[in-house]
């Protein structure tokens, strides 16, 4: 299937000017909002904590929000959830963490209650939700309950766990998820929801490193496909191929920058798979481009480019239109994570497109110009 006639020629090269600067005003655009407003991070990257609700009786997302701001939440972020009335995703900055002096204060009235020296070990979880102690001799629960209540510990129920020469007790704490749903069961009486259906958290400090194994993960793509484009072909393509690859991911991200839309661990998922697309459609044109390089030696490499992205130009468009009509698909059909991946690939697909022909390729033809014209003549 062919939408293009063999031996149909485009000048490509013309319009390259244009076009470069349309989409380099979109990287420009894109590079802006990474600073001002800023991603929207999720709390993959941000930390905090998120907690599904189905509420019993007709409530809209504002007065969800409203309820939350007035509980003392700052900024939360209510979502409602397709398909399910009444049901909403609750994402807040707060995580269940204990704070240190609160933590400090703990051991304290645990030690004052218990008596010096009975406590071995006390362990917080990383959420705060969770101590675990390790005392020698026998300590009755209902004892070690007060003990951590006089320290401000809001306890849920606490278990003795068997095994080993030490007795262990685990304590678990009231979370962020239940003083949240407690807050809105006292605001919105008969309608507020029972219990969360789904809660998670990440803390601050572990945000922070998945954002920056994120950013590493990214950096150590771009590097090793030049690497691989530098060795496939030869070193004036390599340039062209990860500027494009680059380009692609930026004007992406920029996008959702834009749209508010949450960016998180799928989002890198899909600026991944962004990358492997553009640079996999751009090596195809090179490759096309190295072959005519030596079938056809009475042209230059500007006409090499039209001629050669002109005889791909329709596998091309049958690979770009059948990919975006798959995930245009999951975009229309698909719900939360899966529509927000379909749409950056959306994009990616459109942007990787126009980068393959017009942003790799003149790369190329500069840089075979300015550093490699010689050595061909």
């Amino acid at each position: 299937m062919e939408f293009i006639k063999p031996g149909t020629y485009f000048d490509f090269m013309k319009y390259r000017g244009p076009v470069v600067t349309v989409l380099g005003l979109l990287s420009a655009l894109s590079l802006i909002s990474l600073v001002y407003p800023g991603p929207n991070y999720g709390i993959d990257f941000a930390g905090g904590t998120e907690v599904q609700l189905a509420f019993n009786g007709a409530t809209s997302p504002a007065e969800v929000r409203e309820a939350l701001v007035k509980g003392g939440y700052a900024r939360p972020d209510v979502i409602s959830v397709e398909g399910s009335p009444n049901e909403y995703i609750i994402r807040v900055q707060e995580v269940s963490s204990l704070p240190e002096h609160q933590v400090d204060k703990i051991r304290e009235a645990v030690d004052t209650v218990l008596g010096e020296g009975v406590v071995q070990e006390m362990k917080v979880s990383p959420g705060g939700d969770k101590i675990t102690i390790r005392v020698s001799g026998l300590v009755e629960e209902q004892q070690l309950e007060e003990a951590l209540l006089a320290g401000g510990a809001h306890v849920r129920s606490i278990n003795a766990i068997t095994g080993g020469s030490d007795q262990r007790y685990e304590a678990n704490l009231v979370g962020v998820a239940d003083e949240l749903t407690a807050q809105l069961r006292e605001q919105f009486g008969d309608r507020a929801p029972k219990e969360a259906l789904r809660v998670e958290w990440v803390g601050p400090k572990a945000g922070a490193q998945l954002r920056d194994a994120a950013i590493q993960s990214l950096l150590y793509a771009i590097a090793f496909i030049m690497l691989y484009v530098a060795f496939r072909f030869d070193l004036r393509f390599a340039p062209g191929g990860v500027v494009a690859m680059f380009h692609d991911a930026l004007i992406t991200l920029g996008i959702y920058v834009l749209l508010r839309k949450e960016v998180n661990l799928t989002t890198v998922a899909a600026l991944l798979t962004i990358m492997g697309y553009s640079i996999n459609d751009t090596i195809v044109v090179f490759d096309r481009i190295r072959e005519n390089m030596v079938r056809v030696r009475d042209k230059s490499l500007r006409e090499l480019i039209n001629i050669s992205t002109s005889q791909m130009l329709s596998r091309t468009i049958i690979t770009s239109l059948t990919t975006l009509l798959s995930v245009s698909a999951f975009f229309f059909l698909g719900t939360g994570v899966i529509r927000d991946l379909a749409f950056a690939l959306g994009i990616g697909i459109v942007v990787g497109t126009l980068s393959s022909i017009f942003i790799a390729a003149p790369i190329t033809e500069f840089m075979d110009r300015r550093f490699f014209s010689r050595s061909r003549g």
